[in-house]
Order: structure tokens, then sequence, then C-alpha cells
């Protein structure tokens, strides 16, 4: 029987640039919990950010944020971690030597941000609606950082990618989080340490859990359980960590609802290999 369900946002519950859930979520989450089902968004995405996304479903799930660094149910902090402030600031100069490049700090509560230009503030702030603070230089960060990003305004491309990881990957972990955006992830933190840290909470057990996602930072999270879907457009390295593939989570999750739970009655997709 299923009794926890994760989810990835962007490129998953969120498509297309998206930045507002399908209307169908405020009325399965509430009904997942009924069923004695925890719903948990779980993204690379800040906690202030995803609680105003789930604004009217807040308390009926959970909050896997910042790629695993911090879990939330009902305001409280069940899980946290933090990054390493050298490489914190090794990676803020970098970002600084290279052109286009931004940057944002996650703490637990806002983003420190640089920006270079007022269009990525107007990203951050108005169109993702992230909580933000302007800084002008590293010293002002004086609170923990739990995780680093990169914005790269022109996509992130093979070149870019392989860059980032050139400069960091022996420190850390350099993975792509959407289009845009390259996430700097500590090696001991994952989504599917997140996850962990629920199903230790509630003693939900492995097999009872159901996860989506569609991007390389997800993999982790894939592969910890035995209901796992990648998103039919996600990259082949991503299926291959996945046992089946959705076009839309939606279905998926009322399917569940109406199997009240037991998901040998779904006939379900086998992921692409």
């Amino acid at each position: 029987m299923i009794k926890l369900i994760a989810s990835d946002l962007d490129g998953t519950l969120l498509l297309n640039g998206a930045q507002d859930l399908p209307e169908e979520m405020f009325d399965l989450i509430p009904r997942l919990k009924k069923a004695g089902i925890l719903f948990a968004a779980a993204s690379g995405r800040q906690y202030a950010n995803m609680r105003r996304l789930f604004a009217p479903v807040v308390s009926d799930m959970a909050f896997i944020c910042e790629n695993g660094a911090l879990v939330v149910k009902d305001d409280k902090i069940l899980y946290q971690e933090t990054f390493d402030s050298d490489l914190m600031k090794d990676i803020i100069q970098a970002v600084n030597e290279k052109e286009g490049a931004e940057y944002s700090c996650s703490t637990k509560d806002f983003y420190y941000i640089q920006p270079k230009t007022e269009e990525y503030y107007n990203l951050l702030k108005n169109v993702v609606k992230c909580d933000c603070k302007v800084i002008k230089g590293v010293e002002e960060i004086t609170l923990p950082c739990l995780k680093m990003a990169v914005y790269e305004p022109a996509g992130v491309t093979d070149e870019c990618i392989k860059y980032w990881q050139n400069r960091f990957s022996d420190r850390c972990k350099v993975v792509t989080s959407g289009t845009a955006w390259i996430d700097f992830i500590p090696f001991q933190t994952n989504k599917a340490i997140g996850l962990r840290a629920l199903q230790d909470v509630y003693g939900i057990a492995a097999d009872e859990c159901m996860v989506f996602g569609d991007e390389y930072n997800d993999i982790e999270m894939l592969q910890a359980v035995k209901y796992s879907f990648a998103m039919a457009h996600s990259k082949p390295g991503v299926r291959a960590s996945a046992d089946f593939e959705a076009e839309r989570e939606e279905p998926v999750l009322e399917a569940i609802l109406q199997s009240e739970g037991n998901i040998e009655k779904i006939p379900l997709t086998p992921a692409r290999r």
C-alpha cells in the first residue's frame, strides 16, 4: 500500500515553465491525506516559495526543499543540512567572473542574491516569486547556506554544465535543475535523504513510497523507492533511474485514490531505457 508520495516541481508538476500548480492538486492533496497518504513536494526551490505555491493545502502535506537539505512539516524542521562556507565563496567568485551567470545562496527563509541585471532580480522576485535579500558582497552572508545554485540566462548547454562540473565536481555534485539552472549539492545531500527523513518520522517503508521526477537532481530519489516515475520528457539518464513513466502525475494520483492506495491494481507504463 502507498503511504507517501513525493514529487518534483519544475518540469514535473510545473510544466513548460509554469509558475502555478494545476488546480487539480488542491483537490488531490487533501484527498490523499484523508486516505492516509502523505504528499510531499520535493524541489530545489526554497521553503518560502514552495509554501506560497501550495498555500491552500500546506497543512495537508510536507516539503522537501533545497534538493533535500531542508525537510519541513507543519512549519517544523525535520531535517537540515548546510553547505560548506568556503565552497560557497568559491562558487560565488566563479559566478562573478563568468559573464551572464548569476547565483542564489539559499537559507531557510530567503535567498541571498547579488544581481548583475534587473532581469535576474525580476525573475526571482516577480516571476518565480522567491523571498530574496540583495547583497553587495559575500561578506554580507551571515546565515548558514543550505544550497548554491547558478542561473544561466541563455540556458544550460552541454558546454555550460561541463564548465561548472570541471570547476566544482570534485567538491560537490553539480547537476541540472530545469533548463536554466545548475545546482551545487553537498555529496551527502539529495532528495532521497529528505525523503528518508519523512520515512523515519512516519514509519514508512521504501516499498510504500511513490516518487515523480524529471531531472538529474531527482535520480537518487527515483532510485530510493519501489515505485518511481520519470516524466515522459525526461532525459534518458533520468528515465534509466526510474521504474515507470508518466505523461502527467494527476491521473496516476487519481488512480491511487481510486484503488485505495493499492498500486498493484493499477496498470503502469515501464520507463523507456
